[in-house]
């Protein structure tokens, strides 16, 4: 059966990964919220470039989705279906925090934040809330989804190992320097693009036939 949208799917989800990982090493370094004050004010086309680049990273990156489920036919199956949710909602938060970007910027240009308020907003508890949660889903679901793809055995053993290194440097983060840190992001890049090579190549296989 002919599937078009297979190739389309799998291009987004590679588009969406690189775009991740372009707008995650060009993303300003902060030390602290008065750092992300003066950042914003002093390179703020650079602030919004990073918040419409996440933006789109997030809509190829669940429009990939599709694709990359067609990997699972029987075994892991179940498994692939709810790490995709719980991926998605990952995805979505990545656009959520794009448009947070795009408000404080709003806000710092004119000049309805300060430091203070910086300060009262990084510990508000809904934002807090969402924040963690959409950390919390994004690694969650590529470590289910490295799971499912370690069970189901339809792509290199590469991949999933890869994809469980990405969720893993999350802990090392912290003690490596700024440019080590963001360069993990790559990870994720490389492990996408193992599963759209291998998306595009079954259902090639399968036209064949």
């Amino acid at each position: 059966m002919r599937s078009d949208w297979v190739p389309v799917s799998a291009a987004a989800l590679l588009t969406g990964a690189m775009a991740l990982t372009f707008g995650s090493l060009i993303m300003p370094s902060t030390r602290g919220t008065t750092d992300t004050l003066t950042i914003v004010q002093q390179d703020g086309g650079r602030w919004m470039a990073v918040a419409s680049i996440y933006f789109l990273a997030s809509v190829a990156l669940t429009l990939g989705l599709p694709a990359a489920l067609t990997l699972f036919e029987r075994r892991g199956r179940q498994l692939s279906m709810i790490s995709a949710v719980v991926l998605a909602v990952g995805f979505l938060g990545t656009a959520g925090y794009a448009m947070l970007m795009v408000f404080f910027h709003s806000l710092v240009v004119t000049g309805a934040i300060h430091d203070q308020g910086i300060e009262d907003l990084a510990h508000e508890t809904g934002l807090a809330i969402f924040l963690y949660g959409w950390i919390v889903a994004f690694f969650l679901g590529e470590t289910l989804f490295a799971i499912a793809l370690l069970r189901a055995r339809t792509t290199p053993t590469w991949v999933p190992i890869v994809m469980l290194a990405h969720v893993g440097s999350v802990f090392i983060s912290q003690l490596v320097p700024d440019l080590l840190s963001r360069s993990f992001v790559l990870l994720l890049a490389i492990a996408f693009a193992g599963i759209s090579i291998e998306a595009v190549a079954r259902d090639n296989a399968q036209r064949v036939r």
